[in-house]
């Protein structure tokens, strides 16, 4: 019996081992029986403590002077050699050569594929991975890398600690085409199945950077899909990179995450996955808050407004003061004419002879009338008597 047993255990083992999936045979989705929140079943790291992506709080970030800008190496050599675009039924994937590389990390880091994030619903219904304080971009291009110093290849530095580079770079969408994107999303309709494989024309990757490599935001963490490998160094732009709507549309639209031979066609949207907590992990900024800050038009416009509305409220107001000042130094002016007219009449007034008391007169005019009288009564003397006349 006791070999018997053993016999049977042996063989329910074997049929345990055989019947059981291994991680790499696992089809995992973005929803679905395998889908993200199931991922840390079948591929445990995804369920580690540094995973990707996450939503950077730009208040909470920390700026550190000693990240440099980043100096992509080779992007715009390509040597006229084609480069592979794929459908993998996750996203679209671009080969890049081997001799592109990227500058200004601890370590020489070797290009080695780049591909897409995007969502369904259009502008602003999200597509990226990464958020920035809460907010979502249309879409999300990721240019992956290998530590070439540390490790032989991609496939033994993806599972080391420091082994990955991988720049993010959030899309928006306005109303001018960008001529770069269209190096891939014009020849997505020939890879429209999963597992279709094409060569396209190579073109400037650098292109597709946006132009200020100097202000990002730096953290550890993980591949934003299975197996999650927890050995990405991310660098993630903060300036956007803008398509036009139509190209944003054709990048929703125009792939199936389902083989050709398969009749039921499932379109491939939404292959982000949602931000992870930070947990123990602080996210540096390679610029402050001052010199980092992006303002859209509208905040744009709004300051302008402001600073005219304040110019003109300053104006009012100096004209006010200054129509204030010219009212009390009027007003004193005057003030001080009304006392030079007074204190002059004052000084008139008093320089002028008192007159004569009317009491007085009675006595001049008595005066007056004595001396007439003196003197009538001198030329009565001195006129001769007449001689009488005698009668005939």
């Amino acid at each position: 019996m006791d070999s018997l047993g053993l016999f049977i255990f042996l063989m329910l083992l074997c049929f345990q081992w055989t019947t059981a999936p291994a991680a790499e045979e696992v089809t995992w989705t973005y929803t679905g029986l395998v889908g993200q929140t199931e991922w840390s079943q079948y591929f445990p790291d995804c369920g580690g403590t540094s995973q990707s992506p996450v939503d950077v709080v730009t208040t909470q970030t920390k700026y550190d002077p000693s990240l440099i800008p980043l100096t992509p190496l080779g992007y715009s050599q390509h040597g006229n050699k084609p480069f592979t675009l794929s459908n993998n039924g996750h996203t679209a994937v671009i080969e890049l050569s081997d001799w592109m590389g990227l500058e200004g990390l601890p370590w020489l880091f070797t290009a080695v594929q780049m591909h897409l994030h995007w969502g369904s619903g259009g502008p602003s219904h999200g597509g990226s991975e990464h958020t920035i304080n809460g907010l979502s971009a249309d879409a999300e291009l990721h240019v992956v890398h290998y530590n070439s110093e540390l490790y032989p290849n991609m496939s033994t530095a993806m599972t080391q600690t420091n082994g990955l580079a991988v720049l993010g770079i959030l899309i928006v969408t306005g109303e001018e085409t960008n001529p770069a994107f269209n190096n891939i999303l014009n020849y997505l309709s020939r890879i429209r199945h999963a597992d279709q494989k094409v060569f396209i024309p190579a073109f400037d990757v650098q292109t597709l950077l946006p132009k200020d490599l100097g202000r990002y935001y730096r953290y550890n963490g993980s591949l934003t899909t299975p197996p999650c490998y927890q050995s990405v160094i991310w660098t993630l732009f903060n300036e956007r990179v803008q398509i036009s709507k139509a190209q944003l549309l054709r990048m929703e639209t125009i792939l199936y995450s389902s083989k050709a031979d398969e009749s039921d066609r499932m379109l491939l949207q939404d292959n982000y996955r949602a931000t992870q907590p930070l947990n123990h992990r602080v996210v540096f900024a390679s610029f402050t808050a001052e010199s980092g800050k992006e303002l859209s038009s509208g905040e744009v416009t709004a300051i302008v407004i402001g600073v005219m509305c304040g110019c003109v409220g300053l104006a009012v107001i100096i004209r006010f003061i200054v129509k204030t000042i010219r009212f009390f130094t009027l007003l004193h002016r005057e003030s001080v004419v009304v006392n030079s007219s007074t204190s002059s009449w004052d000084v008139l007034h008093s320089n002028r002879p008192a007159p004569m008391s009317r009491m007085k007169e009675p006595e001049k005019e008595k005066k007056q009338d004595m001396a007439l009288n003196s003197t009538s009564e001198a030329k009565n003397k001195e006129e001769p008597s007449p001689s009488p006349q005698t009668e005939p």
